[in-house]
């Protein structure tokens, strides 16, 4: 971890009351967001909710819009609609450094997140949450301790004493260092960018991968990326990893496929070249054995989620704002 590097541009307070919801627009960096009260739903563009509790923690992807819901006391009611992107910067606390993006009355929300925006790079490799195509989500305890370090954080910069940038990225690295510890044990589909970094010749194999999934990647050539023979590499990396280097290269293919097939208009063919495959046969195979549909069924799977938030979404925007009232 002494290779790990993280720096954050800015740290924020969500506040969201009971029956209101907080819209958020996506920026050009990652984002985290640390729920330290309360109960409520946090979605990221069009993936499912997110249930967040305290010591809930989400990474969300650069450029991604999110908002956070919280339920109201009557459920047959809409949830009042505030757009944070209008509060230009926000409501500054004391010391006028800490944006405030309010959703509901201020002095008793129901959920408060901290939330930031940060750059993490391990050694000279990129950054490691910048080709995120969904959100991390992990469930933290008191004992963790990250509520702690994130409001010591937040008090640094609004302080703005000598060395306050340098204390809260020190702080900002010591969530992200735990984080990165989770994914050692952690069951959920993002652990295998982190679980690689005790080793750097794995890691360096491990970033090409990712970086160029469609490439035309063999146990040979990633070897020699890692500078290993071709047996030590395999056996080093299935024993990291829990699987194969070529098993790993088929999922992040798919995952990028199923990207391209929700972001995108590019066609079958040119989806499963992308991906790394010779023909569209094979790649309908390989998809459908992951995904449980074909590409097609897929497509047309996430359009339908797709019109549905955007109507759910229309239907909200035309309610009145009664907060500013």
């Amino acid at each position: 971890m002494n290779a790990l590097d993280v720096n954050f541009v800015t740290l924020t307070e969500c506040l969201v009351s009971s029956g209101y919801r907080l819209d958020m627009g996506g920026i050009n960096v990652p984002g985290i967001h640390y729920n330290l009260s309360g109960k409520g739903r946090f979605i990221v563009g069009n993936e499912p909710p997110i249930d967040i509790v305290p010591h809930t923690l989400i990474i969300v992807p650069l450029m991604s819009s999110f908002r956070i819901e919280v339920a109201g006391k009557n459920p047959s009611l809409p949830l009042i609609t505030v757009d944070g992107r209008a509060q230009a910067k926000g409501q500054t606390i004391s010391g006028g450094t800490i944006r405030r993006f309010v959703a509901g009355d201020e002095e008793s929300p129901e959920v408060l997140l901290i939330c930031g925006v940060f750059r993490t790079s391990y050694g000279s490799a990129t950054d490691l949450f910048a080709n995120l195509t969904g959100p991390i989500v992990e469930q933290f305890d008191s004992a963790d301790m990250l509520d702690t370090r994130l409001e010591m954080a937040l008090k640094e910069l609004i302080a703005q004493e000598v060395g306050a940038k340098a204390m809260s990225a020190a702080l900002m690295k010591q969530v992200i260092v735990a984080l990165l510890r989770r994914s050692l044990s952690s069951l959920n589909v993002w652990v295998e960018r982190f679980s690689i970094l005790s080793d750097s010749k794995i890691t360096r194999a491990f970033a090409d991968m990712a970086a160029r999934p469609g490439a035309n990647h063999t146990s040979d050539s990633l070897a020699q990326t890692a500078c290993m023979s071709r047996s030590a590499f395999f056996a080093r990396f299935t024993e990291l990893i829990g699987r194969s280097p070529m098993d790993i290269l088929r999922d992040l293919r798919l995952r990028q496929a199923a990207q391209q097939l929700t972001a995108t208009k590019l066609t079958i063919e040119q989806i499963a070249g992308n991906s790394g495959y010779g023909s569209r046969s094979s790649f309908v195979r390989a998809f459908r054995k992951a995904y449980g549909n074909g590409p097609n069924e897929y497509r047309a799977e996430a359009q339908k989620k797709n019109r549905s938030g955007r109507a759910e979404g229309a239907e909200a925007s035309e309610l009145p704002d009664s907060s500013a009232s």
